[in-house]
């Protein structure tokens, strides 16, 4: 697949206007840029979401099955193209295959602490529908070989017919071979966090259905100016309604981090908590915090070693980044980042983010796809960390 390659505009419109009786070129004001974009790439087709860059630079991405013409769900940004990855056969799905053996639709890949594995969060999922056992999954990909070096898929108790599994994070110091922390973001069945021991494979829920998970049902999300509704032909409009989506984890592997996609809060839980299958829903739920608003509706969420956690705002263009005491800054804010998706922060110092344009496609307008390509992967210089686990 090409890459198209892209130049940063400004953005700056000049218009002369009279004011008594004289004629004066200004700029009119604008909204401030901040943050230093860089144009990694741009995708002619079809849209990105999950974005990961390894130890030694190399950079994947991900295109979910929602309606595009998907060639192949996981790829290796190479120069001006993308390559399928780790190869063209398990990208090749089509109905009645053994979707264990297959990536069905991909929705995330993220590179862990090592620096040198690739995990990869197959939803089983096409265009949201119904999901069935050995579809959804979490595979290993050794990036000094380019094989397969574990896969895990989910009993029907865990990955539910309903389950959106969205995103995932590490802790590679728990039990033998670490554990891993999954979002459920469905927007037609129950929310929850899905907990992975990665030595047994073994799975558990989390939070299932609790209100932390579950969409805002009080909230109403302004997108490009515009109040972002479900809306198709021939049907009223629906509110837009997803839920636990973004997700991070602390340096020290104790607390992780999770936002609604439609909500404006995060919340954090113990990892302690989540961890033990001898603890109660309850009891687990008795260490969820409410962390309070974030400025902004967020999809993806990464965090540092210096204990931070950043945000994408796609109500606002922009990135934002919470401190140890609570306090956000903004790390960039810009007209092109629409509908800022997913972060990687990498260990070259760059934050990598998705702009895909979510809130031009076609259900939120009456059938009518608005989306202009290419879509955009940046990336902004920040002076954090990353997480080594």
């Amino acid at each position: 697949m090409k890459i198209r390659s892209i130049k940063s505009s400004v953005f700056g419109p000049i218009f002369c206007g009279f004011f008594l009786t004289s004629c004066v070129a200004q700029e009119l004001a604008t909204e401030r840029v901040i943050g230093k974009l860089e144009v990694v790439a741009a995708f002619a087709s079809p849209m990105p979401t999950g974005v990961t860059v390894a130890n030694s630079g190399r950079i994947f991405v991900n295109f979910p099955k929602w309606g595009d013409d998907v060639q192949y769900t996981v790829a290796e940004v190479k120069g001006n193209e993308t390559i399928p990855y780790p190869n063209a056969a398990i990208n090749h799905y089509v109905s009645g295959d053994d979707q264990s053996t297959k990536l069905v639709s991909v929705q995330s890949v993220v590179v862990d602490s090592t620096g040198n594995r690739l995990w990869i969060v197959d939803t089983g999922s096409i265009g949201f529908g119904p999901t069935s056992p050995g579809g959804p999954k979490l595979i290993a990909v050794d990036l000094k070989t380019d094989q397969i070096v574990k896969k895990i898929t989910f009993p029907a108790d865990v990955a539910l017919s309903t389950s959106y599994l969205n995103d995932v994070r590490f802790d590679l110091r728990r039990g033998a071979q670490g554990m891993a922390f999954l979002t459920d973001s469905t927007s037609s069945g129950p929310n929850g966090i899905v907990v992975v021991d990665l030595a047994s494979g073994k799975s558990w829920r989390r939070l299932h259905d609790h209100p932390t998970t579950k969409p805002d049902p009080n909230f109403a999300p302004v997108v490009e100016g515009e109040i972002l509704q479900m809306r198709l032909p021939g049907k009223p409009p629906a509110k837009f309604a997803v839920g636990s989506d973004g997700i991070a984890i602390s340096p020290d592997g104790k607390t992780l981090y999770y936002c609604p996609l439609s909500s404006r809060h995060l919340y954090s839980v113990s990892v302690d908590a989540l961890a033990d299958q001898n603890k109660s829903d309850a009891e687990v739920a008795s260490t969820v915090k409410d962390l309070g608003e974030k400025g902004g509706a967020s999809d993806g969420l990464e965090s540092d070693a210096e204990g931070r956690v950043y945000l994408t705002d796609y109500e606002h263009n922009a990135i934002r980044r919470r401190d140890v005491s609570g306090e956000f800054e903004t790390i960039a804010h810009d007209l092109r980042l629409l509908w800022p998706d997913t972060l990687s922060l990498a260990a070259n110092g760059y934050l990598y983010v998705t702009a895909n344009q979510v809130e031009r496609q076609a259900v939120f307008h009456n059938g009518q796809d608005l989306r202009q390509k290419p879509y955009v992967l940046f990336r902004v210089k920040v002076d954090g960390t990353r997480i080594r686990n």
